[in-house]
């Protein structure tokens, strides 16, 4: 499977339907790819606080569901659409990823679980997602995450017991913790045999400086590709059959104890 993780910035002078045409025509230029993976809330930018509110649409009908709708059938790809401020029928807002097949059906929407700020921010203008949500690909199956979910383990082994066997997460983190950024992206795909799409950012949201370094990961912890601080897309072929060869050669996950889902539940 062919992998295009589209690593680019929100220019505060472009508009955000701008923004929309520039990432569709970038989606369109993968179309060799089978999947293409774009960042977290690309749309405002994760930072900009101030923008969520006026810029949330529906995930099902809104004019960036209709552009990245579009773009998918055009270049015949999947595509992780990143995540866009979505304006839920309970009048909440929720930082919500789209993904769409190479029809440009909409087949899964995932609603971030864990929201960043620490009682400011995305924390209390977000509100939070409930689900796991997992997407049957030809070869694979995706398990969905966004950004700050990365620091929760736990997240990930839900996924794991759901079928994933490739975690995509789109994300906009910011340039200080690039350490992190790049430790748990190897640390998810280790501790779960599973590979790593993890897409991120370039320049700044809202004055915050983004790390860059997409980063694509295998289920023994190697790094495949990563990317530097600007603009750039990431391509990576990646091999179905590798996350079923690791886990039967090294079956750790087979000697879990705790936190085990039980069968049948």
């Amino acid at each position: 499977m062919r992998a295009s993780l589209i690593q680019f910035g929100v220019d505060p002078q472009e508009s955000v339907d701008s923004r929309r045409q520039r990432a569709a025509s970038l989606v369109r230029e993968q179309s060799g790819a089978d999947l293409v993976v774009l960042p977290e809330l690309w749309t405002v930018g994760a930072f900009a606080y101030e923008s969520f509110a006026a810029e949330a649409e529906r995930a099902a009908d809104g004019p960036t569901h209709e552009a990245m709708s579009k773009a998918a059938r055009d270049a015949g790809v999947w595509l992780h659409a990143g995540s866009i401020p979505e304006r839920g029928a309970d009048g909440g807002l929720y930082n919500t990823s789209l993904v769409f097949s190479p029809e440009g059906e909409l087949t899964a929407t995932y609603r971030k679980i864990h929201r960043f700020g620490f009682d400011q921010g995305e924390a209390v203008l977000m509100s939070a997602g409930a689900d796991l949500v997992t997407v049957a690909l030809p070869g694979t199956t995706l398990g969905l995450a966004t950004c700050y979910d990365l620091r929760f383990p736990e997240l990930f082994r839900g996924l794991v017991d759901a079928g994933a066997q490739t975690f995509v997460i789109p994300a906009g983190w910011p340039a200080r913790r690039l350490a992190h950024w790049t430790l748990l992206a190897r640390a998810r795909a280790v501790e779960n045999q599973a590979y790593v799409l993890a897409c991120g950012t370039g320049g700044s949201h809202a004055g915050v400086p983004q790390a860059g370094h997409s980063i694509v990961v295998d289920p023994w912890g190697e790094v495949l590709a990563e990317a530097g601080e600007d603009e750039e897309v990431l391509t990576v072929e990646l091999d179905e059959e590798k996350v079923a060869a690791v886990r039967e050669q090294f079956p750790a996950l087979k000697d879990r104890r705790l936190g085990m889902r039980t069968p049948g539940a």
